[in-house]
């Protein structure tokens, strides 16, 4: 059972109406304590599950009255012996989960979405880094140093920063996610094409070769990758492996195409850009589909207005963009453009 202790610090005069309330929710422990003359101290030890229930009312009551301060623990041990009918609850609630997508609070996963969609100098850093590494992976062909720039690409954050952002309605965070990623893809490109004027472009190397063209496998790994790191920031689970494949789908397309423009290739650079489109856009719709299924809504009245107009236009731009991507490329392989 994985446990959160909630830290609700109250006005002394809210404290009985916003005390009754809390009660009403599902927790293992409630304590209260004073914590100076004019605030109580409430502990709230919950169900990893139950946390951003109670979390969602504080932070409505935090909206329109001063004084409240709320923190979330994590609770990594807690013993107590349970009675037997405790016992058989817990399991029955254990089955239950096995049904449902698991994830942490809405509140939890705000704040690591928000880091990571914001441009800093360790983001630029790790960006260049990479692209100078698979720009020298394409031309010595090397699978194992195209992967090794994969790794440290830092390609993941943004591209789920929108998806999630695109559930809340939060107009702003989608702003600044989308420009980190095209700051990103800028950086790759702007690399990538310098390189090519003074190193040769392996048009003979299978690696390169694959990302000038699509097809409908490549949109396949694309979503597979969307599910994979959404469900990796659901659950808070360590990003590096889970953003290696997404780096897959984005940092190698980029690459090439840079390389493509600076040798004037434009019918592979064409591939490339249909490749790297499909690619986010895949990517975006996948995250978009699980974070909705997870159950992930904003609190406020007109922030669920929001967010119910942002989900339908986002799902509504990338799946056309999507539809246009396939038609593309079945009229490409049809007359062999691509």
């Amino acid at each position: 059972m994985d446990l959160q202790l909630v830290e609700a610090h109250i006005p002394e005069k809210f404290f009985e109406k916003v005390g009754e309330s809390l009660k009403k929710y599902p927790y293992v422990s409630y304590w209260v304590s004073q914590a100076t003359n004019d605030k109580r101290l409430v502990r709230i030890l919950v169900e990893t599950k139950d946390a951003e229930e109670i979390l969602n009312y504080l932070e409505s009551v935090t909206d329109v009255v001063d004084g409240f301060e709320v923190l979330l623990f994590p609770v990594q041990t807690y013993m107590r012996r349970l009675t037997d009918e405790e016992k058989e609850q817990q399991k029955e609630e254990e089955e239950q989960e096995k049904n449902k997508l698991q994830r942490a609070s809405r509140q939890e996963l705000l704040g690591s979405i928000e880091k990571s969609s914001h441009i800093t100098l360790t983001y630029t850093m790790l960006v260049i880094l990479s692209a100078i590494v698979v720009t020298i992976g394409f031309i010595k062909n090397s699978e194992a140093v195209i992967i090794g720039a994969m790794v440290i690409a830092p390609m993941l954050g943004p591209v789920i920063s929108i998806a999630f952002s695109s559930i809340l309605g939060d107009f702003k965070l989608i702003r600044s996610a989308s420009f980190t990623l095209f700051y990103a893809i800028a950086l790759v490109l702007g690399i990538s094409i310098f390189i090519s004027f003074f190193l040769p472009v392996p048009v003979d190397s299978s690696e390169f070769a694959t990302r000038t063209h699509v097809n409908l496998t490549d949109i396949v790994l694309a979503l597979a990758s969307g599910t994979a790191g959404a469900l990796s920031i659901l659950n808070q689970l360590p990003g590096a492996l889970v953003g290696v494949m997404v780096a897959v789908a984005l940092l190698p397309p980029t690459a090439v195409l840079g390389m493509t423009i600076g040798s004037a290739m434009w019918q592979e650079a064409f591939g490339s850009m249909l490749l790297l489109t499909g690619n986010i856009t895949s990517v975006i719709l996948a995250a978009i589909v699980v974070f909705s299924l997870s159950g992930i809504r904003p609190v406020k009245f007109d922030e669920m207005e929001k967010a119910k107009t942002s989900l339908k236009l986002s799902i509504l731009f990338v799946s056309v963009v999507i539809i246009l991507l396939i038609t593309a490329i079945l009229f490409s392989h049809q007359f062999d453009i691509v």
